[in-house]
């Protein structure tokens, strides 16, 4: 069935919550204080399947469950398929464990020079900040990780991190990530981004965080200041689906921006969450409404217990497909495949190359009509009089 977005349907409102005071709702801390956390907070709320149920009480040694009220309300509880659901409430799936998974499927370990930093590619680290999420999401890549649910013991190490890349004049680019960065108090990352501007060869400062999604609250007018004056910060948030692009996401990300952060989108492509091109396509559109540049689609990474989430590769191809040349190419995220076991992130797109020579490059557009780009050139001979006739090209 095609996807429908009704264009005024930006949710906006506390649901559940609105016993709840203003001040309340709109303080960050509150909706952290009041996640909901355990099987019987759930089933106060919504009606739980039995593979929910079942899911909910194997969670404690995977992943812990934790989900914000403002997130919370946009589950559509009648809706046992509902996007928004399937990313945050357990399911038994996930005690199913496939031979390809891995539990540290992108290869960070064996990458990392020091605790919390990973360097794989030349120019750039991952530093790693936190081991906490506003909310989880069930296919979260680092869940050997965040939480703590499996006993990782990760411990962030800032200063061996900040040593490291000081010692180390390649690294231009550092990613904060986590968990979520933007858990950390304004003033941990008002010092940590001082930090990391007094060395002089870092020229480019990101963060990754869904915070704006499960805790849009959490976007204040002092953390915008922090990014004004450290900045420019890039930050790539992550939505998966229309229903998340709310008023307030909206609101969060204008704050963002209006304080000098080029916001751009990074996706998972989930089964029965997001794997179908209309979805995809008022995505993208709402993205681009709200100040986010779509940037990633990503194939899920072979983590331990995600095997219901993963969709075809084709579906991904035939995803791009449908949007290239069918909406603006601002709205057109790369496709990619982060290769197991550490071998960075691999674009995939519809094949649209027919053939290369020596003479010519054949292709097609996205309506499948072929073209001839020509590598040669025919020069014609000037007269003798010196004047030089137009080059004519070989077609």
């Amino acid at each position: 069935m095609p996807y429908t977005e009704d264009r005024a349907a930006w949710y906006e409102g506390q649901g559940l919550w609105a016993h709840v005071s203003e001040n309340n709702w709109k303080d960050w801390l509150w909706h952290l204080k009041n996640r909901i956390t355990s099987l019987e907070q759930l089933e106060q709320y919504m009606t739980l399947t039995p593979e929910e149920r079942a899911g909910c009480l194997f969670a404690k040694g995977k992943l812990a469950m934790a989900i914000t009220p403002y997130f919370f309300n946009l589950i559509d509880r009648n809706d046992l398929n509902c996007p928004i659901r399937r990313q945050v409430i357990p399911r038994i799936d996930e005690s199913i464990v496939s031979t390809e998974e891995m539990l540290d499927s992108l290869g960070e370990d064996e990458h990392s020079p020091v605790p919390g930093l990973v360097h794989r590619y030349p120019d750039r680290v991952l530093f790693l900040v936190t081991d906490r999420c506003a909310s989880y999401c069930r296919y979260c890549t680092r869940s050997r990780l965040v939480s703590n649910a499996q006993g990782y013991n990760f411990h962030p190490e800032y200063e061996q991190a900040l040593r490291y890349i000081e010692a180390h004049p390649e690294v231009r680019d550092v990613l904060l990530s986590g968990g979520d960065p933007l858990l950390l108090s304004d003033k941990k990352l008002d010092h940590l981004l001082s930090r990391l501007r007094a060395i002089p060869h870092v020229e480019f400062i990101r963060i990754g965080s869904r915070i704006p999604v499960f805790l849009p609250q959490r976007v204040t007018p002092e953390l915008g200041k922090i990014f004004e004056k450290h900045g420019p910060i890039w930050m790539s948030i992550h939505v998966n689906h229309p229903k998340e692009a709310t008023r307030e996401l909206k609101d969060a990300c204008e704050r963002l921006s209006f304080a000098g952060v080029p916001l751009g989108n990074q996706s998972v492509l989930l089964r029965g969450v997001n794997d179908d091109p209309e979805v995809i396509k008022a995505l993208v559109h709402r993205l681009l409404r709200m100040r986010v540049r779509p940037y990633y689609l990503y194939q899920m990474d072979l983590i331990t217990s995600g095997s219901h989430f993963k969709t075809d590769v084709r579906k991904g191809i035939e995803i791009i497909k449908e949007l290239r040349g069918h909406t603006t190419g601002y709205a057109v995220p790369q496709y990619v495949i982060d290769a197991p076991g550490g071998g960075g992130k691999v674009p995939i797109n519809p094949d649209y190359l027919e053939k290369i020579t020596d003479e010519e490059v054949v292709f097609r557009n996205y309506e499948g009509r072929e073209f001839r780009y020509p590598l040669t050139r025919t020069p014609v001979t000037a007269p003798a009089s010196g004047e030089l006739l137009p080059v004519k090209v070989q077609l």
